[in-house]
């Protein structure tokens, strides 16, 4: 084990940024759009906090489309001028209303929260003309990624082929459906550029068919012995044929602070650490610093994220969790038709020399 890597065992590295000194003195919000993989529309905000001559970004990917709920539509007036320290003003954020009615689902609240937190991250770190891995004292690596996709509302493996004819190296984060045909699941098998299934067991989704979901596992199970499994639902037949499996069984959903690492409903091994989805740069520097110190293995994940939220993300990747299938590949992947060039795997690191940023 490294130095870097005996660092983050022994305790969080939150104290290292909570102190930074920061000065706001206005907010902005900037739309972003993009039309991404089955011609879904996507929308997400920047968040632009200013002062001392410097401003911080963060996004904000809580609303998929414009619904008079986004935060370059309501521009609220927020009180986020002054000075502050970073953890003062974090914690101070955490008491605003957010959304000008409660959304009307409660993990809007964390993403939007972490787009004004790590807006904040940024600015405090500008202004005191340092990066990220500076102030931790970590050096970023290479990133590994994956591709995280669905294969249509018809599934086809029209999508894999048309990824895999643009950079043959790429490897991919599938979404399972129990519509998956046998010989659809033995052609993206024979690919062997899967390294993650999710079941997105935990999203609230209806199961309409217990039987054929039992049967999709039975499929997954044995066409991908090495994959990781993440999101498994919480159903007793489910549980039984995951038994010899807990060691690849992963959690995203369910996983918001440390403590909830001890309330999955499997004892599994494995983390998705979701900046945006954990929501508070305190808890995700907890959770970061509890699954490096019991060994647990980390990738990160994303939430189609259009501006420097994804940038964001393969930093943190960069930092903690390099050498895994970080659902963070550059967002042209997740475009309907990319490019017939698309970056490689494993990104080489460019953090930006001041803030929270990956270098353009």
């Amino acid at each position: 084990m490294n130095a870097a890597s005996r660092t983050i065992s022994d305790d969080s590295l939150w104290p290292r940024l909570a102190g930074l000194p920061l000065l706001v003195e206005a907010c902005e919000y900037d739309r972003l759009h993009a039309t991404l993989a089955h011609e879904f529309e996507r929308v997400t905000t920047h968040v632009r906090l200013v002062g001392a001559g410097a401003d911080g970004l963060g996004e904000d990917v809580s609303t998929f489309r414009e619904d008079g709920t986004t935060l370059h539509e309501t521009r609220p007036a927020l009180p986020l001028e002054g000075e502050w320290t970073l953890a003062g003003f974090c914690d101070h954020v955490a008491t605003l209303e957010l959304f000008p009615q409660p959304p009307e689902w409660a993990g809007a609240v964390r993403f939007r929260n972490w787009a004004f937190e790590s807006a904040a991250l940024d600015l405090a770190l500008r202004q005191a003309g340092r990066s990220l891995p500076d102030v931790l004292g970590l050096e970023p690596q290479p990133v590994r990624f994956v591709n995280s996709l669905s294969l249509g509302k018809e599934p086809s493996f029209a999508p894999l082929r048309r990824r895999l004819a643009r950079s043959p190296g790429v490897r991919f984060k599938l979404d399972a459906e129990a519509t998956w045909a046998p010989a659809l699941v033995d052609q993206v098998a024979a690919t062997r550029a899967v390294d993650t299934i999710d079941f997105k067991g935990h999203y609230g989704f209806e199961v309409e068919d217990p039987e054929a979901l039992g049967a999709l596992y039975d499929r997954v199970l044995a066409a991908f012995p090495d994959a990781y499994l993440e999101d498994p639902h919480d159903r007793p037949e489910i549980a039984e044929r995951l038994g010899d499996h807990l060691d690849r069984v992963s959690y995203d959903s369910p996983i918001h602070t440390a403590e909830d690492i001890d309330a999955t409903p499997l004892a599994a091994r494995v983390l998705n650490v979701k900046p945006s989805r954990i929501g508070r740069l305190h808890d995700l520097f907890e959770v970061y610093a509890r699954g490096a110190r019991e060994g647990r293995p980390m990738y990160g994940g994303g939430m189609g994220e259009l501006g420097v939220g994804r940038g964001q993300i393969e930093l943190l990747a960069a930092l903690f969790h390099a050498d895994a299938p970080n659902d963070v590949a550059p967002s042209a992947y997740n475009e309907d038709d990319p490019a017939s060039e698309l970056p490689g795997s494993p990104l080489q690191p460019r953090p930006a020399a001041t803030g929270f940023r990956w270098a353009a």
